[in-house]
């Protein structure tokens, strides 16, 4: 019974984390040193939930870009999708290439909460004076490709934040507007990693040894929550800055440096 209850906690973790701009990764990293470390292909397989969950969430705006294609602009953001989408491949290649690994310690994704805590409530503050923008440019595409890349090489950053706030940095101001095109950018890309990682997994052995249980429930866990979690927030960030996510990452980043130390 614990076990199944760490299960379904780690799923509800990754499906709040994984679209919010608080860290997915760093948060399951975190968990995972109170709930035990779980394998590779689990984590693959509760993320793919989250992917699910916002295709799902997304499934109209999809299907117009799919099946528009007479539409110039929907070619021009099409093609802009694209451009971010390859970019953050590229760059995934090289990463991998040079065997990058993700930290296992809590330290350097407590720094990342909290020193990008601050950029957010920075960040947010720039945006806010800059005229309400819609427009997806070339240059927003080209960084936002650039910024996934970033948050996967530094866990606690938070793809989603780091993604949005570029595009709303750099040409797309309006909070709704940078959300979706950072969100849409992100369903190939997480589908293509998480493809890459259960090849890898399933090459290497580790499917025969998996618990296949476990993998479903928190695959579902991580799915239903995923989906509540980002309708919630587009409903939020209409009225709502980021600046309470902001927060949160700068007091858990101070409690974690605080708490590490003394053995907690």
């Amino acid at each position: 019974m614990t076990d199944l209850l760490n299960i379904i906690l780690l799923g509800i973790i990754e499906g709040i984390t994984e679209f919010l701009p608080i860290s997915s990764t760093g948060h399951l990293l975190i968990a995972e040193h109170w709930l035990g470390a779980r394998s590779d292909l689990f984590n693959v397989g509760i993320q793919a939930g989250a992917i699910l969950a916002i295709t799902l969430v997304y499934w109209r705006r999809i299907w117009q870009l799919l099946t528009q294609w007479s539409d110039p602009a929907t070619r021009d953001y099409l093609a802009k999708l694209t451009v971010a989408f390859l970019i953050t491949c590229v760059l995934g290649l090289i990463v991998t290439h040079y065997g990058f690994k993700l930290p296992e310690t809590v330290t350097p994704i407590a720094w990342a909460l909290i020193i990008g805590g601050f950029w957010m409530i920075g960040a947010e503050a720039l945006a806010a004076r800059q005229p309400d923008r819609r427009e997806v440019t070339w240059t927003v595409a080209i960084l936002v490709g650039i910024a996934q890349m970033v948050a996967g090489i530094f866990p606690g950053t938070s793809r989603s934040g780091a993604t949005i706030f570029a595009a709303m940095l750099f040409g797309t101001s309006n909070r709704a507007a940078a959300t979706e095109f950072a969100f849409l950018v992100g369903i190939p890309t997480m589908y293509a990693a998480t493809g890459y990682e259960l090849l890898k997994v399933w090459k290497n052995g580790g499917a025969a040894h998996e618990d296949w249980t476990a993998l479903g429930v928190g695959f579902l866990v991580s799915l239903v929550v995923g989906f509540i979690a980002v309708k919630w927030l587009l409903g939020y960030i209409r009225t709502h800055r980021f600046t309470a996510f902001a927060v949160y990452r700068i007091v858990l980043g101070a409690a974690l440096l605080l708490l590490m130390p003394a053995g907690v």
